[in-house]
């Protein structure tokens, strides 16, 4: 055993993914989410004891709990870093830069921010509030509470209604330069809202276009937040899907 190895042992890991299932909340744009169906079944009469049974799974990259990648957003069609879209960029098959391809396993501290009780919508005096006491470094991934992820299965309508981070708060996020950004919203942003400035989802322009920041979403922050736990080791794989926009993600929170 290494010294690494003892200490995840002894950790407790907290699963921040919500349940994927036909009917679970999806951004409009993503429906319809999540489809599994069996295509072989345990049955009588197959020649031998033993049976199988598979399924046909369909999935949006965006449904459920996700990541966004560099090329899920664009300012003037041009992504993170200048990259121009043209044809060879954006392809029938996906993207041949900055695809989840290109997202390395993201292994980092993660702090949470509680900001469940600052309203619809949660600006940077709201976040600057909730990090109290916590110091933010570089690299780091910050995850915000807003409430909503409690709605997840017991109201998919107010869950999808529910609000977010605007774009004061998402500059608050760039500014302290993270990994990765995180909420237990559908959208990071406040859906529906239209910066005078940005337009609409403010935060994926800032962050991912420009900061160079991922963006976790539909995450579940209920068990940390009721533990009260704020600091720690962040593990989130996302797949390797060559050209994709965003991948299905099951993040973990270990401590």
């Amino acid at each position: 055993m290494t010294a690494l190895s003892d200490a995840l042992a002894g950790a407790r890991a907290y699963d921040l993914e919500q349940p994927r299932h036909a009917g679970a909340p999806v951004w409009p744009a993503h429906a319809p989410g999540v489809l599994l169906k069996l295509h072989r079944r345990h049955e009588a009469g197959l020649g031998e004891r033993r049976t199988s049974a598979s399924a046909l799974l369909v999935m949006s990259e965006h449904s459920g709990t996700h990541i966004d990648a560099f090329c899920h957003q664009a300012e003037d069609l041009h992504l993170h870093g200048g990259v121009a879209i043209d044809a060879q960029v954006q392809t029938a098959e996906g993207f041949t830069q900055l695809g989840t391809d290109t997202i390395a396993p993201l292994l980092a501290r993660g702090v949470l921010l509680d900001c469940a009780d600052a309203g619809h919508e949660i600006g940077a005096e709201d976040l600057e509030r909730a990090a109290e006491g916590i110091e933010i470094h570089p690299g780091d991934v910050i995850l915000v509470r807003t409430g909503a992820g409690a709605l997840w299965e017991e109201d998919p309508e107010a869950f999808l209604a529910a609000g977010g981070i605007d774009a004061s708060g998402s500059r608050w996020c760039a500014d302290r330069e993270p990994l990765a950004v995180g909420a237990d919203n559908m959208a990071w942003d406040v859906p529906g809202a239209e910066d005078p400035e940005l337009g609409t989802l403010p935060g994926h322009l800032l962050l991912l276009v420009r900061a160079g920041v991922y963006i976790l979403e539909g995450l579940n922050l209920e068990e940390l937040a009721r533990d009260r736990v704020r600091e720690f080791a962040f593990v989130c794989l996302p797949l390797k899907l060559r050209g994709g926009t965003g991948s299905p993600v099951r993040p973990l929170a270990l401590v």
